[in-house]
């Protein structure tokens, strides 16, 4: 959300199954990839960003057919400019046709290593499907930061640069609202963050 608030993108929730972007009363992505409605119109533009949101039914989930996924996407970069896709943390079934569908894609893990090995497995497929990483996220740091040699580890694994989010009360309290961070604390240190990584991948066809 943050980030397609940053690149004033449309944001479309990924997560076929369990999506986690607020939803209003209005058709999904689940809609979408059915045939039932146009991707233009299953965008919520009400908020400061548009969203396309994942239904929550589990007979929604599995009326989708992701052969669509990829013109539904065009569609909307035609529309909008730029997309933006949150995908379902891990390699779930489905990752790899947003992934094959994408210009960049922006990886967020922790320092926890079962992240960072879920993190790489990503990465891989992304190589496989010839996505470039424009960036690594780590996230929750804590405020002491990272070590600069724990940093260059994690460059060298995945070959992209890494940025870093610590954990913050402003971030929390954006997400409780379903907000991005920019709309409720626009002068925080967060916010800037936000907008440093989205400025990153902007030179990376994005």
């Amino acid at each position: 959300m943050n980030l397609a608030r940053e690149l004033e993108a449309v944001l479309v929730d990924g997560d076929f199954a369990t999506g986690d972007v607020p939803v209003g009363d209005g058709p999904s992505i689940h809609d979408v990839l059915a045939g039932r409605v146009s991707p233009v119109a299953a965008v919520d533009g009400r908020d400061s960003i548009r969203v396309l949101p994942s239904g929550r039914t589990l007979a929604g989930a599995r009326a989708v057919d992701l052969s669509r996924l990829p013109a539904v996407l065009r569609v909307l970069e035609r529309e909008y400019g730029r997309v933006v896709i949150d995908c379902p943390a891990g390699l779930a079934r489905d990752v790899g046709h947003q992934l094959s569908s994408a210009t960049v894609a922006v990886l967020v893990t922790t320092l926890d290593q079962a992240a960072v090995v879920d993190a790489i497995r990503t990465e891989e497929l992304a190589s496989d499907l010839e996505t470039p990483v424009g960036t690594v996220v780590l996230n929750r740091v804590s405020r002491d930061g990272v070590p600069e040699t724990a940093v260059n580890r994690i460059e060298a694994s995945f070959g992209a640069p890494v940025a870093t989010l610590s954990t913050q009360p402003t971030i929390a309290a954006a997400l409780e609202r379903g907000k991005p961070v920019r709309d409720v604390a626009p002068s925080s240190s967060a916010t800037d963050s936000f907008a440093k990584i989205a400025r990153r991948i902007s030179g990376i066809g994005c």
